[in-house]
């Protein structure tokens, strides 16, 4: 018998219960009854959060107020681009039928705003965003320069068409005494925007760092100058401007715009009676068809009164459990053929 090559045996794997494939191996056995109680208890489960996420959605309190046309006189003014330095305000009152209990916010709704246009999403600057360079403006097209040629910042689409319409809530106690809702305009953010994707140059006095630069041309005042109250609130760490700047995923959307700071009057919500809204109307809606809205809501520990997840929950509950009964009915079916089989 001839021995085998050296070269050869150097190839050979080793002699262990790994390399050799025999390892003790395991094989799952589902039985009928096994699969038939997965998918009842995957069904049981889904309905019951369902029915628990419909629940808890049907709980939040909200009111929402289209001032498109009510403020009819403002938005044919704003269709007029050489009247953007005229100021329009509108006041609309609405009563408040039931106590909103616990922590309420405002927020801004549109409709017909396309964010997620492609190159509308692209149109900015990241380097700049960061402070990083405040005037790098390469991928901002069609707002990297002014006329003069002058740097723009924040530059590109999306900051240029940032929602700028000022809103007020007022608690109108009788005739004649009217108190303003205080509103907190920090803490609207994600926590991965406000500290990772913006932030301002290192300076302190952001008025220089932004010097040689110019406003979009949408915007009433510099980057540097939005919050005259709160001077943290400025530049790119502002609120109002890291909000939307998340650009969303559907034409219909609305973003946060405030939260109730619960203090005096309102330790406890938004007590029910009459307000009102006091509007500075600057943002533009009509010329593309849109609407525009206000909206006071509370929230629940899923979420606000949105019923998708719930009613996802409930028809894979369902879906899971007509599944079930047909798979119960086939196995069955197929059981008693095979024992009248056997019997003959």
């Amino acid at each position: 018998m001839e021995e085998t090559p050296q070269h050869c045996l150097s190839r050979l794997p080793d002699n262990s219960a790994l390399k050799q494939q025999e390892l003790p191996a395991h094989r799952l056995y589902f039985t009928a009854r096994r699969v038939l109680f997965v998918f009842f208890t995957t069904g049981i489960f889904c309905l019951c959060m369902g029915i628990i996420l419909i629940l808890s959605a049907r709980s939040t309190q909200e009111i929402e107020i289209n001032y498109t046309r009510i403020c009819a006189n403002c938005a044919k003014l704003r269709e007029n681009a050489s009247n953007f330095d005229k100021e329009c305000t509108c006041s609309i009152p609405f009563y408040l039928s039931v106590k909103m209990m616990g922590n309420v916010y405002m927020y801004y709704k549109l409709y017909g705003f396309y964010q997620n246009l492609y190159r509308y999403v692209r149109s900015r600057s990241n380097r700049q965003l960061v402070g990083k360079d405040v005037k790098a403006v390469e991928d901002c097209a069609p707002f990297k320069m002014s006329e003069n040629k002058t740097p723009i910042v924040p530059c590109g689409a999306i900051a240029n068409s940032m929602f700028n319409d000022t809103i007020i809530l007022s608690h109108n106690i009788n005739s004649s005494v009217q108190i303003k809702v205080p509103m907190l305009k920090s803490g609207l953010t994600w926590w991965t925007d406000k500290y990772v994707k913006f932030q301002n140059p290192s300076s302190k006095n952001l008025a220089d760092e932004f010097r040689g630069t110019t406003k979009p041309p949408n915007w009433p005042k510099p980057i540097y100058d939005l919050d005259k109250k709160d001077p943290r609130n400025n530049g790119f760490l502002n609120d109002d401007f890291i909000v939307w700047m998340r650009a969303a995923a559907f034409p219909t959307f609305k973003k946060l715009y405030g939260r109730l700071n619960r203090t005096h009057h309102f330790i406890e919500g938004l007590p029910a009676g009459n307000y009102s809204f006091n509007i500075t109307y600057n943002f533009p809606v009509t010329r593309f068809q849109g609407e525009k809205s206000v909206v006071l809501s509370t929230l629940t520990w899923c979420g606000g009164n949105s019923l998708f997840l719930g009613l996802a929950y409930t028809v894979t509950g369902a879906i899971t459990w007509l599944a079930s009964f047909a798979m119960m009915a086939i196995h069955i079916i197929l059981k008693n053929k095979q024992m009248s089989f056997f019997h003959q």
